[in-house]
């Protein structure tokens, strides 16, 4: 599954869970979610790196990211 057409769905938003990275895409009437499952991740220790990385690569495909606290 890929991500949303980024002209349909131009925000989107990470929240970290304790089993997963939930991405949510945002468009003028609608929205998309995405869970990532932690356990196939290849760096699950270090999960805020992932984190930053997985925002700064949104941004780089051209949504304009939002960062929510991590959740439990």
């Amino acid at each position: 599954m890929g991500l949303p057409h980024v002209a349909r769905f131009p925000r989107a938003t990470v929240t970290r869970y304790s089993d997963c990275f939930q991405l949510l895409f945002h468009g003028d009437e609608h929205s998309r979610r995405v869970d990532v499952d932690l356990r196939y991740l290849d760096d699950g220790d270090d999960l805020e790196s992932t984190e930053l990385r997985l925002l700064a690569r949104l941004q780089e495909l051209g949504y304009e990211v939002e960062r929510r606290p991590p959740s439990e």
